[in-house]
């Protein structure tokens, strides 16, 4: 009975490991065919698919499998993130993951999905930094001054953004709750640039990229950026947290894996994505893409995801932000 009972033991020891044995193998071989990386927004020009193109490319090429980005735009990148959330949870399909996956947690009642719970954490890559536009006509070329002419002045500035519930909407309404003033919100489908210089909007907080030539060449003024620390592109140009304090607001970017994705493979992922944040040339190329260097656990990707999705979601109920 003895002998019996030692061979059941050890056959169902076996057998309990072979799992753990068939993950780590897995995520020793993994890649072993292409890798599709999904992103919510159109192919070309947009700073989330420059970066998922330079990721793909650098995890091709430590990998030795192709990195394909599958651009599926619409929905507020709703629809790129369903579709992995109902992939499998092998590593094979990933996705591009930005700070609206956290806005949109709040901003729609009948998602399919639960961002936080659905999505496995993976890797950040970039922090986007945003800046305070106004146009030159604005009597004011300091934020302190601002804010007493908008004060001065309650509703009469017009505060443009990229659609309801977008990053320079919810970045905006937390500066003017924050700084205590009252400006009309202005959404657009399309690019605000143009009545943002002809003056019939006054107001904008974009990210810096494609907002410096107009800084510089003077056609529009930045008052302040919106992160934590002044920026190197414009050293001269203050936080906005110098003036109202507290305030801090970014975008940023990452990669997800659905859920139950082997940790073997998550952690691998996560390796060589690191690497890349750490490659001098790759760095370069992200800060050139409007961005700094994001380098984060799993773990702490996900504390950035779930701390973002709440902060958020506390200016969108405050506001009564609504998506059209």
């Amino acid at each position: 009975m003895n002998l019996v009972r030692r061979q059941f033991l050890h056959l169902a020891a076996g057998a309990a490991a072979l799992p753990v044995l068939s993950r780590i193998a897995n995520a020793q071989t993994y890649p072993s065919r292409p890798v599709r990386l999904i992103v919510g927004f159109p192919a070309g020009g947009s700073a989330s698919d420059i970066v998922a193109r330079l990721m793909g490319q650098w995890l091709s090429e430590r990998l030795g499998q192709q990195f394909v980005v599958e651009n599926r735009p619409g929905a507020a990148t709703n629809i790129a993130t369903e579709a992995v959330v109902r992939a499998p949870s092998d590593g094979y399909t990933l996705l591009f993951v930005t700070a609206t996956n956290a806005l949109n947690a709040s901003l729609y009642d009948n998602l399919t999905f639960n961002f936080i719970r659905d999505i496995a954490p993976v890797a950040g890559t970039i922090r986007v930094p945003f800046v305070m536009l106004v146009n030159p006509a604005v009597p004011a070329k300091t934020l302190p001054e601002f804010i007493a002419y908008a004060k001065a002045n309650p509703g009469k500035l017009n505060m443009a953004s990229t659609g309801n519930g977008s990053g320079p909407h919810v970045y905006g309404e937390l500066f003017k709750a924050m700084a205590g003033v009252n400006m009309v919100h202005v959404p657009y489908r399309s690019n605000p640039f143009p009545d943002l210089l002809s003056g019939q909007v006054q107001v904008f907080f974009i990210s810096i990229p494609p907002a410096l030539e107009l800084i510089r060449s003077g056609k529009l003024r930045a008052l302040a950026v919106t992160t934590a620390t002044r920026q190197e592109v414009l050293p001269d140009t203050p936080t906005v947290g110098e003036f109202v304090s507290g305030y801090e607001a970014s975008a940023w970017q990452g990669i997800g894996a659905p859920k139950n994705t082997p940790a073997e493979i998550i952690d691998k992922l996560n390796k060589e994505i690191n690497a890349g944040l750490a490659d001098p040339k790759m760095k370069a190329q992200l800060v050139n893409a409007g961005g700094t260097v994001l380098a984060l656990s799993p773990s702490d990707f996900g504390k950035l995801i779930a701390e973002e999705t709440e902060r958020w979601g506390k200016v969108i109920r405050a506001a009564n932000i609504k998506v059209d």
